[in-house]
């Protein structure tokens, strides 16, 4: 009697290689958009920051000499790890007594993924205190 070996062609070995391989450039691309969307979400808190920081600068510094260069000087200081060339900082009061001073901050983001630009545009914050 003699063994015969049967060839079981239903075998499924290395199916799940070939998923992986179908799934790969998708599971990277949802990964490199989480990474995009991180870095843009850091630049937002950090303009939200900047505009709250200079803002605050201003109240204070009111009875300076230029309270306004005081204020973009301090909105820039908190905004170190942003490109200062392409960081907008508008200052605007009256610098009245109970007047308002309103610190608004600007900087541009674009989310690409694979060197394809999905999203662009500009990150704004405004930031309104009042003068004592």
């Amino acid at each position: 009697m003699t063994m015969t070996k049967r060839t079981n062609w239903r075998n499924e070995q290395g199916q799940s290689l070939t998923e992986f391989a179908l799934m790969l450039p998708i599971l990277l691309l949802v990964l490199f958009g989480i990474v995009q969307l991180g870095i843009v979400f850091n630049h937002y808190i950090t303009v939200a920051d900047a505009s709250r920081a200079g803002a605050r600068k201003a109240v204070v510094s009111r009875q300076a000499a230029n309270p306004t260069a005081a204020t973009v000087l301090a909105t820039r200081a908190s905004a170190t790890n942003l490109d200062q060339s392409k960081l907008g900082v508008i200052v605007a009061s009256s610098w009245a007594d109970g007047g308002d001073v309103t610190v608004t901050t600007t900087y541009p983001y674009s989310v690409s993924l694979l060197g394809v630009v999905v999203k662009s545009g500009t990150l704004t914050s405004t930031t309104t205190e009042r003068l004592e």
